[in-house]
């Protein structure tokens, strides 16, 4: 299985905080690569490196062959990188339609108006909402925006941080069908970042644990959700069959 995406040592720094503490990491082509980790774990940072709207200090960003580390953001998303980041952070005084061409501003190729009606079939809501500015959509609908937004790019891959933040478990569940959807008809591969660990391990083919900036686990998104310190820790599951026992006491046993 060839890699469209791989990491390798990195370290980023926030001034002379280090954020990401040598991570290494692959995301095979046409997959759903799952990054999961509580807040402050340097989720947002790998994602932020990759993009290249932070430099890091060590190790190497290699995509689709060729190394990408500490490059403009706008020549890493003219290769196919489309960056979706926490908070959705649409622009709120452009309309619907005008966010959407927004995210076509590199492109020369004249299918933009076919992928517009593509983005309006993978959310329908929004088509009413065309003239409406950004501002006044509800969150679930401003980050339905935002990941079509993305897709308007033609990305190869897809950088998705925290979609699920402040939605109702329905509108969690209906982004998660849109992000296997586009993958799976639209070929894009997805480096997903979230902290609800059971939305990202159901989406993800492949899966990574952070914490304080490193991996501390790696498996398949389905044994993952099987392991002992997934479901105490991310998944809230407790053994009821220890009387006195404290989820906070128990000692983890990744390395």
């Amino acid at each position: 299985m060839s890699n469209l995406l791989e990491i390798r040592n990195l370290e980023t720094y926030y001034g002379p905080i280090m954020a990401i503490r040598g991570v290494s990491m692959d995301v095979p082509v046409g997959k759903i690569v799952s990054l999961l980790g509580a807040n402050g774990a340097g989720k947002t940072t790998v994602l932020k490196t990759i993009s290249g709207a932070m430099d890091p200090l060590k190790g190497s960003v290699t995509y689709d062959g060729e190394e990408i580390q500490g490059l403009d953001p706008d020549r890493i998303a003219r290769m196919g990188i489309a960056h979706v980041p926490e908070g959705r952070e649409v622009f709120p005084f452009l309309n619907v339609d005008e966010n959407l061409r927004m995210g076509a501003f590199s492109r020369r190729d004249r299918e933009v108006e076919q992928d517009l009606e593509r983005v309006y079939e993978y959310f329908p809501i929004l088509k009413p909402m065309i003239k409406s500015q950004a501002v006044n959509l509800s969150g679930g609908q401003q980050q339905m925006l935002a990941i079509g937004r993305a897709l308007m790019l033609r990305p190869k891959l897809m950088l998705l941080d925290e979609p699920s933040l402040g939605l109702s478990p329905r509108l969690v569940h209906d982004i998660s069908v849109i992000i296997k959807r586009l993958n799976s008809e639209q070929g894009v591969t997805v480096l997903l970042v979230e902290q609800n660990a059971k939305m990202a391990l159901d989406v993800g083919d492949l899966g990574y644990v952070m914490e304080v900036g490193r991996i501390v686990m790696e498996d398949t998104c389905a044994r993952l959700m099987q392991a002992t310190d997934i479901q105490e820790f991310y998944l809230g599951m407790k053994d009821h069959g220890v009387r006195g026992r404290r989820r906070w006491k128990q000692r983890k046993t990744w390395r």
